[in-house]
């Protein structure tokens, strides 16, 4: 049975130059009434768990997050899924240093701007701030990670650095680390803590 995934896929096929069959097919048969712009797949693992954490099915409600492998496919996503493609509703999150990027694309598929939430600095700054670096720590050394995270500590470049700034970097040094950790830490944060732009976010879906 074909499911958001499948969309997912399809619409990155769409966007990589495939056709456009598949995507429109599965629009429709599964419903898809929103498209979630997100930067990459940290930010799918992120909301999608935050989500889950609320007690809510994204893909029931009609709902699909699409990572799109940079801020810079903006325009190029939205044009395939808002008013002048898919006629989706267009809805995203993002740095904000690539606030530009979805502005513009936003713009040139003639869907509104105001439902764009931006992190103050990046995600993992937003989940870092919320959890707190004790909450964070704790996660890493239930990942087993925690040695790991001494050790980069005490790196030349790490010395004298604000705990919190150590902890960004930490969480990009690794491939597939700002993904796996973008859903652990979303899972670990109270319901209460959701940092402000994912809690505007889905509030708006």
């Amino acid at each position: 049975m074909a499911d958001m995934g499948a969309f997912r896929d399809a619409v990155t096929g769409w966007a990589s130059g495939g056709p456009d069959g598949p995507a429109r097919d599965l629009a429709e048969r599964l419903g898809v009434r929103t498209a979630v712009l997100l930067e990459g797949r940290s930010d799918l693992a992120a909301v999608e768990a935050l989500a889950a954490r609320h007690g809510r099915s994204l893909a029931a409600e009609g709902v699909c997050a699409v990572p799109m492998g940079g801020a810079m496919n903006a325009a190029r996503y939205a044009g395939l899924l808002g008013p002048t493609g898919l006629g989706l509703r267009l809805t995203g999150l993002c740095d904000a240093g690539e606030k530009g990027f979805y502005e513009r694309g936003l713009r040139r598929s003639q869907a509104p701007l105001r439902d764009v939430y931006v992190c103050t600095a990046d995600l993992e700054d937003e989940l870092i701030r919320s959890l707190g670096t004790a909450g964070v720590e704790e996660v890493l050394r239930a990942e087993g990670d925690f040695r790991a995270w001494q050790s980069f500590q005490r790196q030349p470049a790490q010395l004298g650095r604000p705990r919190h700034q150590q902890l960004r970097r930490f969480l990009g040094t690794k491939k597939g680390r700002k993904i796996r950790y973008g859903r652990l830490l979303a899972e670990a944060l109270a319901a209460d803590r959701t940092p402000p732009p994912l809690d505007g976010l889905l509030a708006s879906l």
